[in-house]
């Protein structure tokens, strides 16, 4: 683990160890304001819980970077508590708390493979792709006439059970591009 030297090097997406525990910076400002010391506005996620907490840091905080491994894992299944994965080196099964990695888990289908963060050996958190391809199963076709309000859009549901926002001109069968960070609609998948 690397002490960070100064205010300025803590950034957006930067992974530190905080109070004991993995952070992720989500949003990183500096603010220098007349007669006081300069601070770190931040928010930062833990890796753990997923919780947000906003702190700012003031000159002479002691913060360093997180030491977090990173495997490549499987994704086998999912209950209504966990998300179990292979490691893809080690074959162990593990799960994670549903509750922190929910947002990524809807993307994901039986066998998609993942990146898995570790701290101290125990796995927290996963990483996938920006952008993943998706079948898609279920596609109302569009209505005559949809256009002419400006709703060039209709609900599709992908192979994942995962509903989505797509051109009237997707059909079943086709696949799309998703962006993983926002849930919307990108490209039709080559």
């Amino acid at each position: 683990m690397s002490v960070l030297p100064n205010l300025n090097s803590i950034k957006t997406g930067l992974r530190i160890l905080w109070n004991g525990e993995p952070y992720l910076v989500v949003t990183a400002n500096f603010v220098r304001m007349q007669q006081r010391k300069p601070v770190m506005q931040t928010k930062l996620k833990n890796l753990i819980t997923g919780k947000v907490l906003e702190y700012s840091f003031k000159p002479g905080d002691n913060v360093e970077e997180a030491d977090l491994e990173r495997t490549k894992a499987s994704f086998l299944y999912k209950t209504d508590t966990e998300a179990c994965f292979m490691d893809s080196v080690s074959y162990e099964q593990f799960s994670l708390e549903l509750d922190t990695v929910a947002d990524k888990i809807k993307y994901l289908k039986e066998g998609d493979e993942v990146e898995v963060l570790k701290f101290q050996d125990k796995p927290i958190s996963l990483e996938i792709q920006k952008k993943i391809a998706l079948k898609v199963t279920s596609a109302p076709p569009g209505v005559k006439g949809d256009t002419a309000g400006g709703n060039v859009t209709k609900e599709a549901e992908l192979e994942n059970g995962l509903m989505a926002r797509v051109p009237l001109f997707i059909n079943e069968g086709d696949s799309v591009v998703i962006n993983t960070d926002t849930g919307d609609y990108v490209e039709r998948a080559k």
